[in-house]
């Protein structure tokens, strides 16, 4: 994406002493996006910021799996235009949406510290992953979390969910589905935390990409937006999903691929673990690698290439082709 409208945006940096933020209009993206002005404006009381709600490409279409949409980008494209041409001055994601690369003329301003990255089961009856009956009935749009459960547990049926989660919980709740895999950080923003049966272990159910982390994008020659939310940055967080998104970037992971990974500092070094699985979850590659957080970007990097070198490359390779 070219940033037809790039010089326009810059030359009208926040002339009204307004910050505009873009979100999604989803009670989550809201309340995400909200959470962030509160903390922006604790630091910097006199702030003026307006939330500008855009409607995406990906609330749009919600009767169909996510990877049968395709494209890249699908909850962010319209939100990414706008700020392109000078309508918000910065937005926010859940950075599990982004693309591995930016449009011209954008850039990663800030990574808030990371809410609980891991993926949980929310169970009708109370089940955990292991005591579900055969052929119980899991919903998720999933493709990642999809073939991660079908691995551990290939008798039960996995079923497409799509909906806010708000929506998914009263799917569960209705007896839709015995049961749904949802992501513990949105449960916990929306304040739904003790709605979560279980929470699943990163060796059952690696998590996606960014999950459980914020991106706020903004323009890249857009200094005073950027002094104004790196106060929000936190280096371990940046740090930790810029591996992961070294991985993706590298196998050109997206929706339409079950593709994982998670990096955490210990000790001094970054710790990195990567998957990649075959639709059905009956071939998984994985890797790790661990190093100087300052070559987060390399460290992913090596991940992906130990993935493709295993068997990842043909298992990809397949997956497109379908």
């Amino acid at each position: 994406m070219k940033s037809q409208g790039g010089m326009v945006g810059e030359n009208q940096e926040n002339r009204s002493g307004l910050l505009r933020v873009g979100t999604r209009g989803s009670a989550l993206a809201l309340t995400q996006t909200r959470q962030m002005i509160g903390r922006l404006k604790k630091i910097f009381p006199e702030l003026k910021v307006e939330e500008v709600i855009i409607r995406t490409k990906g609330d749009e279409i919600l009767d169909a799996a996510l990877h049968e949409v395709g494209g890249k980008g699908l909850f962010v494209k319209e939100i990414e235009e706008a700020l392109l041409d000078g309508r918000i001055d910065a937005a926010i994601h859940s950075l599990k949406d982004l693309p591995s690369e930016f449009p011209e003329g954008l850039t990663l301003g800030a990574v808030p510290e990371r809410e609980a990255p891991w993926d949980v089961l929310v169970s009708r009856n109370g089940e955990s992953i292991r005591n579900m009956a055969p052929g119980a009935r899991i919903g998720t749009s999933s493709l990642r979390r999809r073939a991660q459960l079908k691995r551990y547990r290939s008798d039960l049926e996995v079923v497409d969910l799509r909906g806010n989660v708000d929506t998914r919980l009263r799917k569960v709740a209705d007896g839709d589905v015995e049961g749904a895999i949802l992501a513990a950080a949105g449960l916990n923003r929306l304040g739904h935390g003790e709605r979560a049966t279980e929470s699943l272990a990163p060796e059952l159910m690696l998590p996606a990409v960014g999950q459980g982390a914020l991106a706020i994008e903004i323009r890249q020659r857009d200094a005073q937006t950027a002094d104004l939310f790196a106060s929000l940055d936190h280096l371990p967080t940046r740090q930790a999903v810029l591996a992961e998104r070294g991985v993706m970037a590298r196998l050109e992971g997206g929706c339409q691929v079950p593709l994982a990974a998670f990096a955490e500092e210990r000790g001094g070094l970054l710790h990195l673990r990567g998957l990649v699985a075959s639709l059905n979850g009956e071939r998984v590659v994985e890797a790790e690698e661990r190093g100087d957080p300052v070559e987060a970007g390399l460290i992913g990097e090596k991940v992906a290439e130990r993935i493709l070198e295993l068997g990842g490359a043909e298992i990809l390779a397949e997956i497109r082709d379908v």
